[in-house]
């Protein structure tokens, strides 16, 4: 083997890398923030008593869930402005495929942790008057977020894993950026190594420090 490393590489374009890693970052927390808002809703809506409203959701869980997720920003990427809807760039149009994708995973997250949730915490908000609403807010929100909060944990490291795949409609995030910086320098394991590197010891310290959140509140007290 007469490859010879060249790291200058790297320190020359560090800051094209930690700017992509940041986008990563950002594109991973923003999908997850929407996609547990309309895992929650769909989450209600699985266990809602209308039939209908209960199978619309299995529907749409099952299909994402079948899916691939390349096939899916691929389809609202290039698909959507052939409806005459343009109004989302590339950015935003990623961020609602892994927003749509993460929801229907969070949505039986959430399902099974609203099911597991002990009745006498529901009983007890009921003895003391609570209202419906209030049950949910109060009671039933917080214990079920305890309880699904490794699994949201890990949907997480996920999420900003599955970003490499806004390369696929040029989002400038760690991926992109590698491909682009080996394409203009031919250093094909620097560059791969690094941005491998930044994957692992990133996704490392998003797992060390959600598991400290996780010990502090996942546990029912």
């Amino acid at each position: 083997m007469d490859y010879h490393f060249d790291w200058s590489v790297i320190t020359r374009n560090w800051d094209k890398f930690t700017d992509a890693l940041l986008l990563g970052l950002g594109l991973a927390v923003v999908s997850l923030a929407i996609g547990s808002v309309i895992g929650l809703l769909a989450a209600y809506a699985r266990l809602s008593p209308r039939k209908w409203l209960s199978y619309l959701v299995w529907a749409y869980v099952e299909f994402i869930r079948c899916t691939p997720l390349l096939l899916l920003i691929f389809f609202l990427y290039f698909g959507l402005p052939e409806f005459d809807i343009t109004v989302l760039d590339k950015s935003q149009s990623f961020v609602l495929s892994l927003s749509l994708y993460a929801g229907a995973y969070m949505c039986e997250v959430f399902r099974s942790g609203l099911a597991s949730i002990p009745k006498q915490y529901v009983e007890a908000a009921k003895a003391i008057g609570l209202r419906p609403l209030q049950r949910q807010l109060y009671v039933v929100l917080p214990v079920m977020f305890r309880i699904t909060l490794p699994a949201v944990s890990n949907n997480l490291i996920s999420l900003f894993k599955d970003t490499s795949l806004a390369a696929a409609i040029a989002v400038p995030e760690l991926t992109f950026t590698a491909r682009q910086i080996n394409a203009n320098t031919f250093r094909v394991m620097e560059v791969w190594l690094t941005a491998s590197g930044l994957y692992l010891v990133t996704a490392y310290v998003i797992a060390t420090l959600l598991r400290l959140v996780e010990r502090r509140y996942a546990a029912i007290r």
